[in-house]
C-alpha cells in the first residue's frame, strides 16, 4: 500500500465509523444495552469470520489461548469503548459523544507521559489545556441546562477516550517486549476478545431481548460495516502512515458523524457543543500538523 493510498483507505475507515450515530437513531426498538449487545455480537461474529480468513481457526484459537495478560487487558479496553459508546449514543447527541471522544490522542500523551516516562512537547501541554478548556465549556453547559441525560452520556462518553489511551499503552508496552527480543502477543486479536466481553456483559442486562427484524438489519451493518471491518483496515493503514498522521486523519470521525446526523436525523448540535468542540479540534489538528512539520525538518536540522 502507497503513502496516497494509505491516506484514502484512513479516510474511509473514519467515513465508516462515524455512520454509527446516525444509524442507532434509526433504530425502532432496541435500547440501552440491547443496541450494545447487538452491535458487539456482529462485531465478534464478523471477525471470527474475518480473522479465521486471514490467519486459519488453529492460529487464531492458538493467539487467543496463549496471547497472556496484555492481550487480554487490551480486549477488556475495547469492550469498555463498545459499551461506553453505544451507551452514550443512547444518552447524549451524537456531537456531545463524537467531541469528547476526541480527547482520545491527549489523554494518551498524558498516560505515556505518567507510566512509560514519555516527554511532552510544550505544543501538547498547550493541546490539553485548550482541549480541557472546550470540553468544561461543553459540560458546563449540560450541567446549567439541567439535562441530566445529556450530561450522563457525555460522563460515559469519557470512558471511550480513557480506556482507547490505556489501550495504547499497553500496545506500546507489547511493541516495547518485542523490540527487547520477547514475542509480543498479536494484539489484532484484542479486537475480538473486546467484542465477545462487550457482548457477554450486556446480554444480561439487555434480556429479554425484543429486536425488530428491521433493528436487526441495521445493528448488523453497525457490528460489521461500521466497527469490524475499519477497524482491520486501520491495523493495516497503521503500517504506512505515521501515529501523527492517524490522529489527524481519526478526527475527521467527528465532523463526518456530526454531519450525517445533522443531515439524517436533523440533530443538529448545540451552540455550546459547536464552540466546545471546535476548541478540541483546533487543539487537535494544530498539535499533529507541529508535530509532522517537526518530524518533516528534523531530518534537515
Amino acid at each position: 500500500m502507497t503513502h496516497r493510498q494509505a491516506v484514502w483507505v484512513m479516510v474511509a475507515v473514519t467515513l465508516m465509523w462515524s455512520i454509527a450515530g446516525v444509524v442507532s437513531r434509526w433504530l425502532e426498538s432496541a435500547r440501552g444495552f440491547e443496541v450494545t449487545f447487538w452491535r458487539s455480537a456482529f462485531n465478534a461474529l464478523t471477525l471470527v469470520l474475518l480473522l479465521s480468513w486471514l490467519k486459519g481457526p488453529g492460529p487464531l484459537w492458538a493467539t487467543l489461548r496463549g496471547g497472556g495478560r496484555a492481550l487480554w487487558a487490551s480486549g477488556a479496553c475495547w469492550a469498555v469503548m463498545y459499551t461506553a459508546f453505544m451507551m452514550a449514543l443512547t444518552l447524549t447527541s451524537v456531537a456531545n459523544v463524537l467531541v469528547t471522544m476526541a480527547l482520545g490522542p491527549l489523554f494518551t500523551a498524558l498516560l505515556a507521559r505518567v507510566a512509560l516516562g514519555h516527554r511532552l512537547a510544550a505544543r501538547t501541554w498547550g493541546a490539553i489545556a485548550l482541549a480541557g478548556a472546550g470540553i468544561a465549556w461543553m459540560y458546563g453547559h449540560e450541567v446549567t441546562s439541567g439535562d441530566s441525560s445529556a450530561l450522563l452520556g457525555t460522563l460515559v462518553a469519557l470512558a471511550v477516550p480513557v480506556a482507547a489511551a490505556i489501550n495504547w499503552t499497553l500496545l506500546q508496552h507489547s511493541k516495547g517486549r518485542g523490540q527487547a527480543g520477547e514475542a509480543p502477543p498479536d494484539m489484532l486479536s484484542a479486537v475480538l476478545i473486546g467484542a465477545v466481553l462487550s457482548a457477554a456483559v450486556t446480554l444480561p442486562l439487555a434480556w429479554p431481548l425484543a429486536t425488530s427484524a428491521h433493528d436487526l438489519g441495521l445493528l448488523a451493518l453497525l457490528g460489521s460495516v461500521q466497527l469490524a471491518i475499519p477497524c482491520l483496515l486501520a491495523v493495516a493503514v497503521a503500517r504506512v502512515l505515521s501515529g501523527p498522521e492517524i490522529s489527524l486523519l481519526g478526527l475527521l470521525e467527528v465532523i463526518f458523524g456530526v454531519l450525517w446526523a445533522w443531515l439524517g436525523v436533523n440533530e443538529a448540535p448545540s451552540w455550546a457543543v459547536l464552540a466546545g468542540g471546535s476548541l478540541v479540534l483546533v487543539s487537535l489538528v494544530g498539535n499533529e500538523l507541529l508535530g509532522l512539520r517537526r518530524r518533516a525538518a528534523a531530518p534537515l536540522a
